[in-house]
């Protein structure tokens, strides 16, 4: 399996030293290696990228910012001589956060979670692929407990991560399909299903109240991300009467 890679680093050296790396493993293929992340935007809008090694202090916009402000991301590994940041890397779904100077075989290490990655995602990006033209309809199908089940948006309540599951609440039960929480983001129409934390999705229309950093939904107080936050207040903004 060819994995289609970028480098978004500021500093040349950080990217030469993983040039070297991908180099020396014949399955990675650099489709470019950038120096801040406006390159790297323009390069995921025209390149199909299954990985991104992304820096995360770099001037003008943070990779950290860069990755909240993506829709549809590849695959990320954070490389970074900062340690601080790795709590807010994973809530944003990184695959690996790697400390510089990085050492090689750390840097296989967190290859081969990619591999395994992108391995398990096949399934779920066929789902994806099946339910796409569902998505100006009111419903989708989601396979679970062996057989299709028919989902209809105004009965999903909220969407709980469970590590390689998900457990779907609605109106009256609950399914618990093979999928990860940003498959089922790109699969939910974002306005009416936003994301406020690395675990859960909700909908717009369940939402009783959002006090603080807690949305109030289904007699549970669910926590907002401090990644997510600014995006999920934006939606919810355009919904306020003046």
């Amino acid at each position: 399996m060819d994995i289609k890679c970028i480098i978004v680093d500021d500093e040349i050296h950080a990217r030469k030293v993983i040039e070297k790396y991908i180099q020396d493993l014949p399955h990675l293929k650099l489709v470019k290696s950038c120096k801040n992340a406006i390159e790297a935007m323009q390069v995921l809008r025209s390149e199909s990228i299954d990985l991104m090694f992304l820096d995360i202090n770099m001037p003008k916009l943070t990779g950290l910012n860069f990755l909240a402000s993506l829709s549809h991301s590849p695959l990320v590994v954070i490389t970074t001589a900062y340690r601080e940041y790795a709590l807010d890397a994973f809530e944003l779904d990184v695959i690996d956060y790697l400390h510089k100077p990085i050492p090689f075989p750390r840097f296989i290490r967190a290859i081969a979670k990619v591999e395994e990655k992108l391995q398990t995602s096949v399934p779920q990006t066929q789902s994806i692929q099946a339910n796409a033209s569902q998505k100006t309809e009111e419903f989708i199908f989601i396979k679970a407990d062996k057989k299709s089940i028919k989902l209809k948006f105004s009965d999903i309540v909220y969407i709980e991560g469970l590590s390689d599951y998900i457990k779907i609440h609605t109106l009256d039960k609950s399914i618990v399909p093979k999928l990860t929480v940003k498959s089922m983001e790109e699969i939910l129409p974002k306005k009416q299903f936003p994301r406020i934390h690395k675990s859960y999705i909700v909908s717009l229309q369940h939402i009783d109240a959002i006090n603080g950093n807690q949305v109030e939904i289904a007699d549970k107080k669910l926590p907002i991300g401090q990644s997510y936050r600014q995006a999920f207040m934006e939606i919810i903004q355009s919904f306020m009467k003046k």
